[in-house]
């Protein structure tokens, strides 16, 4: 099939994007597809091979059966891009527009969580002129964030109360909506997902990061993390991670893949951190790898999604609204 892979967006997380659309591509053609490139440059312009491209209803996207949004943090991962692509009726891999969007708020993702019982760190969202009272209550150490970026850009490590102050005007300075969390000194354990209406969970994977936490640096840079698989976890706790992996997935509405971040505290207690619609696809990125090795190679996966892809368009176009 043709299929349009879109890479970078006016995010700050262009690069990894260009990065995560490359390896992509690359693997589509190597399972016999056509992919096509097509740049979104960060002032927003799309082109193909140098030349403009519109996504216009009737017409598509170059011609292109499927779309893949390989697109990371706001202008593309939040529900923004897939809201076109719905308007131009085009169809495409990954969560919708609703999905994409409260997942990208890590706020409204847990918020969402709590009601249904979901284990979570303590956490406090904020918003510019908010009282801070509330974050400061929950003591150091704390993790503060910007709450729609992800590849831990904008992100501090807070281990006293004088640090908070500065922390929390750093995330500001990358969004209007921040996120302080209680830090866990559980075991950082993440797990691919893979489907629809009836989602499948991979091997879960075990994060060593090479540095105090797991940041930017030690997130792309080559030997900047280990991949342990499987987790070194108890078979209970390994369950527990596949079963709230999915659990969150459909709680969100989420459509084709996500990545689930999680700890695992003591040994056996579980709980979520984070879901992440458009997860990394570059050659250190772990949602190739943890469902390599649970026997899906990087070619059947993008088949996989591609297929997924086409499965929920003609499903929801099926509906009469």
């Amino acid at each position: 099939m043709r299929i349009a892979v879109l890479g970078g967006g006016r995010s700050s997380e262009h690069d990894v994007s260009l990065a995560s659309a490359a390896a992509v591509r690359g693997g589509l053609a190597a399972a016999g597809h056509e992919p096509l490139e097509v740049l979104i440059s960060r002032d927003g312009r799309w082109s193909h091979e140098g030349r403009p491209v519109t996504v216009e209803p009737g017409a598509g996207l170059l011609g292109a059966d499927v779309v893949f949004p390989v697109l990371h943090g706001p202008f593309g991962e939040d529900g923004s891009v897939q809201g076109a692509l719905e308007v131009a009726d085009v169809p495409y891999v990954g969560a919708g527009v609703l999905a994409s969007a409260l997942c990208m708020d890590k706020v409204v993702f847990k918020d969402l969580m709590a009601p249904a019982g979901i284990p979570q760190v303590e956490y406090v969202g904020l918003r510019p002129g908010d009282d801070r009272g509330g974050a400061a209550r929950l003591g150091t150490p704390v993790f503060v964030k910007p709450a729609r970026l992800g590849s831990s850009v904008g992100i501090s490590k807070v281990e006293s109360p004088e640090e908070l102050g500065p922390a929390l005007d750093s995330a500001f300075a990358h969004d209007p909506h921040v996120i302080v969390e209680a830090m866990s000194d559980g075991l950082e354990v993440e797990c691919s997902v893979l489907g629809n209406g009836r989602p499948e969970a991979s091997e879960p994977g075990e994060i060593v990061a090479h540095a105090d936490w797991y940041d930017y640096e030690a997130k792309y840079n080559e030997g900047g993390m280990e991949l342990i698989v499987p987790a070194r976890i108890e078979p209970a706790a390994r369950e527990r991670v596949r079963e709230l992996a999915c659990q969150v997935f459909r709680l969100a509405g989420c459509a084709g893949l996500a990545r689930v971040d999680f700890f695992v505290e003591d040994g056996d207690r579980v709980l979520v951190n984070e879901l992440n619609t458009m997860p990394g696809f570059t050659s250190t990125s772990v949602y190739a790898k943890l469902w390599e090795a649970s026997g899906v190679a990087y070619g059947e996966l993008l088949d996989r999604l591609v297929s997924l892809a086409l499965e929920r368009y003609r499903e929801e176009r099926s509906y009469r609204y």
